[in-house]
Parts: C-alpha cells; structure tokens; sequence
C-alpha cells in the first residue's frame, strides 16, 4: 500500500471512499462543513436526525454521496475529544477500514487526524493500515481487500511515516503468525527475518544446530531433537546509541509449532499451535520498527526457534536437560516446551551485555484463565522496571497486568532429582511458576517477563481486525525503547 499526505478541498478528491471522522458532542470542523456544504447540508441533517452521534467506531455510509467526488463517503465517530487515545483512535480507523476492505476500493482517502498529537496519528494510520490486512493469506480470493493507495488529508509531507512504519512492523509479525507451520517452521522464519533486516538497519547473526550444541544450549536442543526440522537461534542487533550505551535486550519465544511432545495435545489444543511462535514474530517486528524509526538507543533482540514435535528422538518425561547456564532440569511435562527454549536464549542475552531484559512468549493457558484473552501478564524482578514496561503498554494503549512474583512460587519449581523442574506443584499460578522457571536463567539482571497466549492471537474478528494473529505489543516494544533512548 502506499501512503501518501494530500491537501485541498475534500470534496475534489477523486478516490474510491472517503472517510471522514467526526468528534462526539463538537460542532463540525471547519473542513467538515465545507464537505457538509457540498453536500447539500446532509451531515448536518445526520447529526440532528440522532441517527448518528460519533461515538467511537459508529460508522454510517453513503452511497455515492451528490456532490462529492468520492464514490462512498463513510462517516465514523472519534467519540469524545477528551476520552481520546491510542487505542481510541486506532480502533476508530481500523473499524472503518475493515468495513471497506469486504470489497475492492483501489484509493482511499482518510480525513482523519489532522488535529491529533504525532503519537495519536502514528496510531489512526496504524489502525487503518492494519484493518485492512486479514489472516487469509494463503486464500486464492481474498476476504479482505488492501487498497493499493491510501491517502492520508491534511497533515504535513512525512508526518504519515511513523505511522507506516509502525503498521508495516505490526503487519510482518501478524504475517509470521498467520502463516501455517508448514510455511513457517525455524529456517524459514531466519529467512523472512532476513529479507527485510537491510531495510531496517539489522544486523543479523544465526546459530545453526552445529553452532547451538557447541554453546552448550541443551535445554533448547532438547525442545528441538524429536523434529526433523533443525532448531536456531536468531540475534538482532540495533545499534542506535554510543558504543559504551546500556544495552535492551528483547527475547521472544519462538515455537513454530507446538504438537506438545509426548504430552500430546488433543487435536482442539493442536490446531491454532502455529502461533506458538508470536513471542519471536513480535521481537522481530518490535525490531523492524526500532531500525526503521532510527531509535536512539542500543537494542538486541533474540529469539529462539524450535518446534515441538513427537518421534522416536522426542524429549521424554523424566530426562534431566542441561541448559546453557549449567542448571540441571527435570522435565516433567513435554508440553511446557517454551520456557526450556527461552532458558537459553535469556542466557544468551545476559552473556551478551543486556543491562535490561524483555522477554515474550505465548507461553501458558494459566495467564490466559487469570486475565483472559485481551490482556498479557507481567512479571518481573524488579517492580520498577515492570512498572516502566506497564507504563508504556497503558499509553499505547495495549493491555497489560502484572502478577505476584512473591519467593513462595519459586519452591514450586525445585527439583529433587535435579536443580529445577518445569512445571510447577499442580495447575494452580501455573502462569508464575513458568515466570519463576525463567527467573533462574537471568542472572538477577532487571528482566520482566510478558506472557501473551491471550492478546498474540484472536479466534474471532474484532471490528477493527480480522481474527487471527493480533501484532499485540509490537507497539510497546517500540514505546520502550524509544523511552530507553532517551533516558
């Protein structure tokens, strides 16, 4: 799609739909009442009928509205101007481009943000870039329908970029999600990742099997050995502040499918596990946004990929796992296979110089029971940091919610024929005695833990979103180095 700033009269715009926001309970802007003049008086015939008031996302369409260019006018509620924000705003614009996307529109022009702040029009060109884009990639006709130019009126040359740039991030990880593990399995993604790391500025380092066993990465491998498909990990370097800067690491749970092993999961519980790898598919889009927005900051991002398949070589209750760090770990549950991978990579990521970590992972059906399906859990060992991870979620709008970390949860996870195990006592906080598991391999440097198996994937569509893959916290990532940049 390109993405382009226009000005002049909107009623002259030649474009297939024109979407025009309207704020609740404000007199019409000075440009809406232009169009509303145009068109013989009819917005504001609308709004005194009642039948529209703008709250957020109320869409109403005209047809082949007289006295316009545009063949379809659609008109959406910005709901209060006070109430607004990033979330706001968002699903505002991606509502209204989901509902055009049913059918082919080659132009579209949004008039739509010209009066908000920067962070708020990134996020309205977001939500329209991304409303647009289903899960059915694979579908030889599509149900959604890109249009292949979108024109964005009365805001400055290059001030749709941040925009573009963030929607294009959240698309790649959503693209990454939604593919089928067939497409998508360890190599494949390195190979995606590859294709599009020039263009943000990337650097990209990969260890492959051979290279994995020589780093002693045995908790991974160990993941890894009943699948045919060879096990890698990815590094990302941004290297956007001095040389001496403190380093953000970013680490994702990458999972490209999940069978869960001998513990096999019921074919119900099998057959979204393609989304096993949203944790990776974040931090690599988290990672494309940063290089392309030229973060001032030092930013790695690391991601282990592994699938979680049964064969005669699979990982077996009752083996004892040897990961990077030395510790010894008693598997007894095949299933709980991502925090055996991100064992390593945070490893990895301490070795390396990470002053602060992030990690990423769809990683228990717990956290999902406890917040349910929109909001990811945080964990940490440092409140502060947490708090700061928190924060940045809340302002771009994404849903996030610390849980306990109290000491109690950690004897959870002690073994006796080994160091740790992988599973906790019982289902009960199932979500924090994996945070606590992966707690042993940071070497105590601040580190929170976002656990997404609820907000990475969606079963059903959203207004303003097809089902499928959601690209949650893509935009958080990017808030936090951003902040990180700038400390």
């Amino acid at each position: 799609m390109r993405v382009l700033a226009i000005s002049g009269p909107l009623a002259d715009l030649e474009v297939d739909a024109l979407v025009l926001g309207v704020w609740q309970d404000e007199p019409l802007a000075a440009e809406v009442t232009q169009l509303d003049t145009a068109t013989g008086g009819a917005l504001t015939r609308l709004l005194e009928s009642g039948e529209f008031v703008g709250k957020p996302s109320e869409l109403l369409t005209l047809p082949v509205p007289a006295g316009l260019q545009a063949g379809l006018l659609v008109v959406v509620g910005l709901g209060p101007r006070t109430a607004c924000d990033r979330r706001v705003v968002a699903q505002v614009t991606g509502s209204a481009a989901r509902h055009l996307a049913e059918k082919t529109r080659p132009r579209v022009a949004y008039a739509v943000g010209n009066d908000l702040s920067p962070d708020l029009l990134a996020d309205a060109i977001c939500g329209a870039l991304t409303g647009c884009v289903g899960q059915d990639v694979l579908r030889s006709k599509p149900r959604l329908h890109s249009p292949d130019e979108v024109l964005w009126w009365g805001v400055a040359e290059g001030a749709v970029q941040p925009g573009v740039i963030l929607a294009d991030s959240v698309n790649f990880t959503r693209r990454l999600v939604n593919l089928p593990a067939g497409e998508i399995y360890p190599e494949s993604f390195v190979e995606q990742v590859k294709a599009i790391a020039p263009d943000a500025g990337l650097e990209v380092e990969v260890w492959d099997q051979q290279r994995l066993a020589e780093e002693r990465c045995g908790s991974l491998l160990g993941v890894a050995q009943g699948s045919d498909r060879p096990a890698r990990l990815m590094i990302l370097h941004h290297r956007g502040g001095a040389a001496d800067a403190p380093t953000l690491a970013l680490v994702g749970k990458g999972v490209t499918f999940d069978s869960g092993g001998l513990s096999l999961k019921s074919s119900e519980g099998m057959k979204a596990m393609k989304c096993d790898m949203a944790g990776a598919a974040t931090v690599v889009g988290a990672m494309q946004a940063i290089g392309r927005s030229g973060v001032a900051a030092n930013v790695m991002g690391l991601v282990g990929l592994v699938e979680n398949m049964v064969s005669g070589r699979s990982y077996k209750l009752g083996d004892v796992l040897t990961a990077r760090n030395g510790k010894t770990i008693e598997v007894l549950n095949t299933d709980a296979e991502g925090r055996l991978v991100l064992a390593d990579v945070l490893d990895v990521a301490v070795e390396r110089g990470a002053d602060k970590i992030i990690d990423l992972a769809t990683l228990t059906g717990a956290c999902v029971v406890a917040l349910g399906m929109d909001v990811g859990g945080l964990m940490s060992n440092q409140p502060e940091w947490c708090d700061q991870v928190a924060s940045a979620a809340a302002r771009c709008g994404e849903r996030a919610w610390p849980l306990p970390m109290f000491p109690e949860f950690a004897e959870q996870v002690k073994s006796q024929v080994a160091d740790i195990k992988n599973i906790g006592d019982g289902r009960w906080g199932g979500a924090i005695t994996a945070a606590k598991f992966l707690e042993e391999f940071v070497a105590e440097r601040p580190w929170v833990h976002m656990d997404i198996a609820g907000p990475a994937f969606r079963e059903k569509a959203k207004p303003w979103m097809d089902g499928g893959a959601s690209g949650a916290f893509v935009r958080t990532l990017l808030e936090v180095a951003v902040n990180w940049g700038v400390r």
